[in-house]
Order: structure tokens, then sequence, then C-alpha cells
């Protein structure tokens, strides 16, 4: 329809009639006017409630089911969430049980009361195992697949710092001059046994367990690898001095790097002459 046009006094022509002259029909009516649809969201935020919904979802499964249990498929229905994400998260199968068998070994070690380290490192070793022992009777699948579902020569990030907290308490015994063995072999021997005996005790049936089995296993292994404390003016053998001195030589700067070198190697053959470097010329 054609506007109708007015002639006003001064000659113009007046458009008032015209009901679409300046009037945009999208004024005041745009949905998305000043509307930034990523204002306020946070994909990091997203990213995260995923990962730890699947994490979480995972973890429930792995508890009521074992590994078998732990299909993408099955826990992208219990997290929520399409089967994509989680491979976008966590690359693959096996980066998602690294990140459950993760999450499960700090819930459970969260769940524990605190300690402070005592005056006596050996007796927290024994503690230090009691809580392996219980972390593996606690959550059997969780610990099997911790340390028994890898490929040779893999561990899980878990394990690994399950080790180190391991390796920090016999740094201590070799400090206190209580270590008889150098470090390495003590934190392997202790670590194999400490395993050992947690996946004998999870294989077998809880009413056919020995309750003793744990604490002979422990004190074992103890026993193997450290001395008594010396009397106040007692002075050590020299191979639990040289471990000793071994354990406190990073924490010198009275050395250069290569005389900490040659007195590392020194003291390691003294603690153990039978080591590798006994084929060494003098």
């Amino acid at each position: 329809m054609e506007s109708e046009d007015v002639t006003t006094a001064d000659g113009s022509r007046d458009g008032t009639l015209d009901p679409n002259r300046g009037h945009d029909p999208n004024r005041g009516h745009d949905p998305n006017r000043g509307h930034d649809p990523n204002r306020g969201h946070d994909p990091n935020r997203d990213r995260d409630g995923h990962r730890q919904r699947i994490v979480t979802a995972a973890a429930r499964l792995l508890s009521e089911g074992g590994p078998d249990a732990v299909s993408t498929r099955a826990v992208s229905s219990a997290a929520g969430v399409q089967p994509p994400t989680i491979y976008r998260l966590f690359g693959d199968k096996q980066g998602l049980l690294d990140a459950v068998v993760a999450y499960g070994f700090t819930e459970y070690l969260s769940s524990k009361t605190a300690e402070e380290p005592t005056d006596d490192p050996v007796e927290d070793l024994r503690a230090g195992w009691d809580l392996h022992i219980g972390l593996g009777l606690a959550n059997p699948a969780l610990y099997s697949l911790m340390y028994g579902g890898h490929r040779p020569g893999v561990s899980s990030p878990a394990s690994v710092a399950a080790f180190e907290m391991l390796a920090r308490l016999i740094r201590r015994i070799a400090e206190a001059g209580r270590l008889a063995i150098p470090e390495e072999r003590a934190a392997a021997l202790v670590h194999a046994a400490g395993c050992g005996t947690t996946l004998t005790l999870i294989a077998t049936p809880e009413d056919r367990r020995d309750p003793e089995l744990s604490r002979t296993a422990r004190e074992a292994a103890i026993a193997a690898i450290t001395t008594d404390a010396p009397a106040p003016a007692a002075e050590p053998g020299p191979v639990a001095a040289a471990v000793t001195l071994r354990a406190a030589l990073p924490r010198t700067d009275a050395l250069t790097a290569s005389e900490r070198g040659l007195l590392r190697e020194w003291l390691d053959r003294i603690a153990d002459p039978a080591g590798p470097h006994r084929h060494r010329a003098d």
C-alpha cells in the first residue's frame, strides 16, 4: 500500500501518514540485543565439573563391579555425559583409570586422621605399613588396579606417589642412623613385602585370613633394613654410618657438584660392597 503524502504550510511534504516511515520492525525486539551468550560462562568450570562427575561415577562402578565394569559406555551413562567427553578429558580408558585410582587413593588418605611424624621414624614406618594394608583391604578393586593393573614396567601415578611417601620414611630412618642397607634397596624391599602381603590378603577369603600375617611380614621387613637404635656413646658401624651420611649429603653445600658425586660413589661402595660398583677398579 502506498503512503499518502500531505503538503504542509511551508510546502514541504510530510510523510507522517506513512506507518512504516522511520520505523524499524526489529527495534526493541531483538532477543539477543545486549546479550552475550558467553557472559559469565567459565568453560574451565564446566570441564572440571564434567571431570569430577566422570571420575566419581567411574570410582563407584569400580568399587561395585571391578575394572571390567568401568566401560566407556557405563561411565558416560552414570555420569550423564557423552562418550566423546571422556576421551576429550582423559585421552583413553587407561587415562580414566589412572584418574580414578588417583582419586580413590587421595580420598582414602584424606579419610584418615593426619598424624604428625614422631621422633621415631621406624615407628612411623610401622604406621605407614598399616595404612598401606588398610587401603588394600578397604578398597580391593582400587588397590588391585593400582598395583596390578598396569603393563610390566609401568606404574600408575598413584602407586608412584605412594612409593615416594615410603621413600621419605626410609630417608628419615637413614638420617637417624638406623638404616642398615642402602635407601633404594630398603624402599624396594618394604614396597615388595607390603604389596605382596596386601595382595595375598585380598585374594584370601575374609574368614580365612591370618590376622598375624601383616604384622609378621612388617616386622620381618623392618628387621631386614634397620639396626637397633645406638646407645648415646656408641658409634654406628661403617655401613650404617655410610648410609646415614649418604642420606644427609644433599643438604650440604660445602662440596662442589663433582665432589658430592665422588663422595656419593664412595659411600655407596661402603654401604653396599656387593653392589653393581663392586667391579670398579680401586
